[in-house]
């Protein structure tokens, strides 16, 4: 391993910075500024394929960017029923999208990958399985009243630690897979490259 080298974090998410944070790693954010919505066009795969595509393209992105340093990319898919999920538009659009995932389990799949020198060194996708609670549609109206556009920040229009953990029946899945960062997978990867102490 590089001693000088640097993490660097190819996101803007402030949840993906925190967990980073909360796990005490050093690190500097770069963001990518590749275009999902043309990746996701082009692309024709399941949504692990779709996933861990953008992932390992917003890390060769930035790491091409910063040479040696080791880039962290990562992104996250939702699907329910065959169809995958973009983030709501506005809040007509989560209603839409809440109602229809009323009553069914959806996937969250969460990848992550490490660059260096441009190049993709390592990459992982993980999956959590939620399961909405069939709510009632005046419930729904309230949450939505209650969280504003907050919702739109997120794919699934819910935040697990915040009004969001109502709308679940039950949960399979790592908590921070479901955050958009698989982060124990992340952390022995680096212990194993010797970038923390093991």
């Amino acid at each position: 391993m590089n001693i000088k080298q640097k993490l660097v974090l190819a996101s803007a998410s402030k949840v993906r910075a925190s967990l980073l944070s909360g796990a005490g790693l050093p690190y500097e954010i770069e963001v990518s500024h590749i275009d999902e919505s043309a990746l996701k066009l082009k692309f024709s795969g399941d949504a692990d394929a779709l996933v861990a595509h953008l992932a390992i393209a917003k890390a060769e992105a930035v790491s091409a960017r910063r040479g040696a340093d080791l880039t962290i990319g990562a992104d996250q898919v939702m699907s329910c029923d065959g169809r995958q999920y973009d983030k709501a538009k506005d809040l007509a659009e989560a209603r839409l999208n809440l109602l229809s995932l009323r009553g069914k389990t959806h996937i969250l799949h969460s990848a992550i990958a490490l660059a260096e020198n441009g190049r993709a060194i390592w990459h992982l996708v993980a999956q959590a399985h939620l399961t909405v609670r069939d709510f009632s549609d005046e419930w729904l109206d309230q949450y939505l009243k209650q969280v504003g556009d907050k919702v739109l920040s997120s794919v699934g229009c819910y935040q697990l630690e915040g009004p969001g953990v109502q709308l679940f029946e039950h949960i399979e899945g790592d908590y921070f897979t479901i955050l958009g960062l698989p982060l124990l997978p992340l952390l022995a990867q680096l212990r194993l490259r010797g970038q923390i102490a093991g």
